[in-house]
C-alpha cells in the first residue's frame, strides 16, 4: 500500500478495461498448417475481388479522417484519449514493484516526490506530483518497472540530474518518476576505439575527470549539473558546440527499454554504419516520451595540446555580432565563442560568483584549442578582427587558472542570476535559435521588448550558432508581471520562428513550447511524430505531455 495518503488524494486519470488484446500464438501455427489449403483457395478472381475491396475501404476510410475507427489505436472506441491506471492500480504497481526490486526501491516520501515533480531551475512547474519514485541499478531492473507500469497502465517519467529548464521531468498524469541515481557508472572505456559506455546518471563533468588519463575527453558541455541521460533526451549542446558540434553528434548507440519492458539497443558500436534506420538519433532529443535511455556509448575527442580563453568588450551587441560573423566566414577555428549583455555582466558583478570584477558592457567569451603555434595565431587573428568592430579590452589567458578566471564569468551566469532571487522571485530562463545573420536583430528588438515591459531580464548566447537565452527575475506571485514575462518569452519565440528559427536550441520542448512546436513544424509533421509515439508507446505511458499533447 501507499505510504502517503497525500499521494493517494491527487487527481488521477481513471482507467477503462482494455482492448484491443490480439491473440497472435496460434495463429502462426494455423498458417503453417493450411498453406496447401490456402494456395487452392486463392484463386486469381478472388484476389482481385480482395483487392477491390480493400481499396474501397481505403478509400472510405481516408476520406473520413475524422473516424474514431482507428485501428491502431489501443484505447476503447468510445474515447481516443489515454486512461491511465485508477488509484488501486498505481497501488498494486507499487506493491509488484516493491516485492520484485525491493522495499528500498520504491519511494512514496513526499518530499521524494516533491524533489521530482518540482524544480527551482524549470521555467514552469505544475502542482500535480508522481505517485511514486523508482529507483532502479540496471537496464534489467528498469525492463522490470516498465512491464508493471506497462500493466497497470501507470506513467513513466525518466529522471536524471532535474536540472533541465522545460519541465521536461514533471508528471502531469502522476505516474512514476525514474530516478537513475544508482545508475551513474562508466561501464566501459574503449580509448583506442575513442568511444566509451556510460549509464545515464554519469555527469558529463565526472565522466571527463574519470577519463583525462586516456588523454581523451567527451566535448558537449552543457550546464555543470547536466547528466549524460538527460542531455540525450533533450539533445542539448553547449558552449564548445561550435567546433564540436551538439549530442546528436557525440552519440553512437543507445541502449532503450520500450513502454512494454522491451530491451532494444539501437545499433552496434563502429563509427559509421549504414544498416537499418538511424533510431539512434530517433531516441535523442525525444524526452523520454519514445523509450527509456538506460545505456549510451559516446565518442570521444583528443584532448587539445593547447587552450586559451580570451575575452574582450563592445559597445553594442551589434558591434559583438557583426565581429563574431567575420570570424566565422574567415574559418578560424574556434572552440568556443559567447556573449553577454550589460545586464548580465552585472548580475555576475552584483552576485560575487567570481573573484573577477567586470565591465557591464555587452561581452564575448572565446575558447581556443590545437596546436601551441596554431592557438597563438587564432588568437591574434580574433584580435585584429575584433579591433575592425570597436572592440574595447582583449584579455586572453594561456595558464589553467586564468583561464578560469576568465571563463568564470560565463561559467556563473545561470547561477548568479539564480543567486539574486529574494523570497518570492522566481527566474525563468529559455532559449531560441535563429541563423546567424539574425541573431542581433532578435537580440536587440528583444532587449527592447524587455526593457518596455520594465523586466530585469539578461541576455546570453552561442553567438557563433546562432542560438541565444533569456534570463528574467521577476515576482511570481504577481500577476501582472508574470504575465509581462510570458509576453515576453511568447513574442520572442514567434520572433524566432519569423526569422526561419526555432522554438528551441537546445533546452528541448518540454511542457512549455508544445504550441511552438506546432507552429514551427505544423500540423503534419507534428501527426508524423504522433505516428512514431503511437507505434513505440500506444499507451502513451513514457514521458506523456511532453513535445506534444495527448490525442484529445
Amino acid at each position: 500500500m501507499l505510504r502517503s495518503a497525500r499521494s493517494l488524494t491527487r487527481p488521477l486519470i481513471a482507467s477503462p478495461r482494455w482492448g484491443f488484446v490480439r491473440k497472435q500464438s496460434s495463429a502462426g501455427q494455423r498458417f503453417n498448417g493450411t498453406v496447401s489449403a490456402q494456395k487452392s483457395f486463392w484463386t486469381a478472381g478472388r484476389v482481385l475481388l480482395l483487392t477491390a475491396f480493400s481499396g474501397s475501404l481505403t478509400y472510405l476510410y481516408g476520406i473520413n479522417d475524422s473516424s474514431r475507427f482507428r485501428f491502431q489505436t489501443p484505447w476503447s472506441y468510445s474515447s481516443l484519449h489515454p486512461r491511465y491506471g485508477s488509484k488501486k492500480e498505481m497501488e498494486k504497481a507499487i506493491d509488484d514493484l516493491r516485492f520484485i526490486l525491493g522495499e528500498d526501491a520504491i519511494s512514496t516520501d513526499d518530499e521524494d516526490l516533491r524533489m521530482h515533480g518540482y524544480s527551482e531551475w524549470s521555467s514552469i512547474n505544475i502542482d500535480q506530483l508522481p505517485v511514486a519514485v523508482a529507483y532502479p541499478k540496471s537496464t534489467e531492473e528498469v525492463s522490470q518497472i516498465a512491464k508493471v507500469c506497462h500493466k497497470y497502465k501507470v506513467p513513466m517519467i525518466p529522471y536524471s540530474g532535474g536540472s533541465s529548464l522545460e519541465a521536461n521531468f514533471s508528471a502531469p498524469y502522476g505516474g512514476m518518476s525514474i530516478d537513475f541515481t544508482h545508475m551513474d557508472q562508466i561501464i566501459e572505456l574503449h580509448a583506442d576505439d575513442m568511444d566509451v559506455v556510460v549509464q545515464p546518471s554519469v555527469p558529463w563533468m565526472s565522466l571527463n575527470e574519470q577519463i583525462k588519463t586516456s588523454g581523451l575527453f567527451f566535448p558537449v558541455d552543457p550546464g555543470p549539473s547536466a547528466r549524460i541521460g538527460g542531455m540525450v533526451g533533450t539533445s542539448c549542446s553547449g558552449t564548445n558546440a561550435v567546433r564540436y558540434g551538439t549530442m546528436k553528434d557525440w552519440v553512437i548507440n543507445l541502449t532503450v527499454v520500450l513502454a512494454d519492458g522491451k530491451i532494444i539497443k539501437t545499433r552496434r558500436r563502429p563509427r559509421k554504419s549504414a544498416a537499418g534506420y538511424n533510431l539512434t538519433n530517433l531516441f535523442i532529443g525525444s524526452e523520454g516520451t519514445l523509450g527509456i535511455v538506460t545505456e549510451i556509448t559516446l565518442k570521444l575527442a583528443v584532448v587539445p595540446q593547447e587552450t586559451s580563453v580570451a575575452v574582450v568588450t563592445f559597445p553594442t551587441i551589434r558591434d559583438a555580432a557583426a565581429a563574431a560573423s567575420k570570424i566565422m566566414r574567415t574559418g578560424i577555428p574556434v572552440a568556443a565563442m559567447e556573449i553577454m549583455d550589460e545586464v548580465q555582466m552585472s548580475v555576475v558583478n552584483r552576485s560575487g560568483s567570481t573573484s573577477k570584477k567586470w565591465k557591464e558592457v555587452p561581452t564575448m567569451f572565446f575558447k581556443f584549442s590545437g596546436t601551441n603555434g596554431g592557438v597563438k595565431e587564432n588568437i591574434k587573428m580574433v584580435k585584429e578582427i575584433t579591433k575592425q568592430h570597436k572592440s574595447g579590452d582583449f584579455e586572453f589567458a594561456l595558464g589553467a587558472e586564468e583561464q578560469r578566471t576568465l571563463w568564470s564569468a560565463r561559467k556563473e551566469s545561470l547561477w548568479s542570476m539564480l543567486a539574486l532571487r529574494k523570497e518570492g522571485l522566481e527566474v525563468w530562463s529559455t532559449d531560441v535559435a535563429v541563423p546567424l545573420s539574425r541573431l542581433p536583430d532578435i537580440i536587440e528588438v528583444s532587449k527592447k521588448e524587455m526593457d518596455d515591459l520594465g523586466l530585469f531580464a539578461s541576455i546570453l548566447g552561442h553567438i557563433g550558432d546562432g542560438n541565444f537565452h533569456e534570463s528574467i527575475l521577476y515576482d511570481s506571485k504577481n500577476p501582472k508581471e508574470r504575465a509581462a514575462v510570458e509576453k515576453c518569452i511568447h513574442d520572442m519565440v514567434d520572433r524566432a520562428l519569423e526569422m526561419e528559427g526555432t522554438c528551441t536550441g537546445e533546452h528541448g520542448i518540454g511542457l512549455g513550447k508544445k504550441n511552438s512546436l506546432v507552429k514551427e513544424l505544423g500540423l503534419d509533421t507534428i501527426g508524423v511524430m504522433k505516428s512514431i509515439k503511437g507505434a513505440l508507446d500506444p499507451y502513451w505511458l513514457m514521458n506523456p505531455g511532453k513535445i506534444m499533447d495527448l490525442p484529445a
